[in-house]
């Protein structure tokens, strides 16, 4: 085991020393950003309502008052968030070229808002909604529009069908996004996980994939054992001290 002096710096040689690296993150680095953690313990967002509920399709579709009344509105929260240190940081990686690309399981857009460009969005995002019908693609304040309005649920202005959030609810499939991210990972040597407990199948399955691993999470997670270095602070607080490493390398 690492002694806690020199995970930084261990941290830092293997981004240096990787042919490719991709990053993972999950809600633990957006609870910087004010958006609540939707499962760490006394602080999770489902704690307070039953997600299968809130952000399923089956009630978008058979109850769309209901999901418009509750997980719609969980949705729109994100909307005015800002990014935090770890978001601009991880964009900066990317220009520096350290990092070839960040996989999110995060709905809320900041890795865009901060800069980073090649963004696989694995469950979605809050930025549109789509027809099912036709597919057409509108922005998600025309869709809440249409429900502040009292359309519920909001219909396609081109053929009359059904609006929806272009999120990943439960008992949706994945998207493309997610098969771009697996062939990406699959050509990786590195994959640094931030803010994500791991326990969310199948994005879960893509650690596996890599010969190294770097986790930052404040929790535990089922891949600590194998991983090269676990950190366990805030997404901002060790990105921040790994990139002093990697500044100092470069000099």
């Amino acid at each position: 085991m690492i002694d806690n002096e020199n995970i930084y710096e261990k941290a830092a040689e293997l981004i240096e020393g990787s042919g490719k690296t991709v990053v993972l993150t999950g809600a633990g680095i957006s609870t910087e950003s004010g958006i609540p953690d939707f499962r760490s313990p006394g602080t999770g967002l489902w704690e307070k309502m039953d997600p299968m509920e809130a952000l399923s399709t089956r009630v978008l579709y058979s109850d769309p008052v209901k999901f418009y009344n509750n997980g719609f509105k969980i949705l729109l929260s994100m909307k005015d968030a800002k990014p935090n240190k770890a978001h601009y940081i991880l964009a900066q990686l990317e220009q520096d070229g350290l990092i070839s690309c960040v996989i999110t399981q995060n709905i809320d857009n900041l890795h865009q808002k901060a800069g980073s460009h090649k963004v696989f969005e694995v469950h979605g995002q809050t930025r549109t909604g789509s027809c099912i019908n036709c597919g057409e693609v509108v922005s998600i304040d025309l869709l809440n529009s249409k429900v502040e309005k009292g359309e519920i649920p909001p219909k396609c202005d081109k053929c009359n069908g059904i609006l929806r959030p272009d999120v990943v609810m439960f008992g949706d499939p994945m998207p493309e996004d997610f098969e771009k991210a697996w062939r990406e990972v699959e050509s990786s040597d590195l994959m640094i996980v931030i803010g994500s407990s791991l326990t969310v199948s199948p994005v879960n399955f893509l650690p596996g994939l890599v010969k190294h691993l770097i986790i930052i999470n404040k929790s535990e997670t089922p891949e600590d054992r194998r991983a090269d270095v676990v950190i366990r602070e805030s997404a901002g607080e060790a990105l921040s001290k790994i990139v002093r490493y990697l500044k100092t390398a470069k000099n």
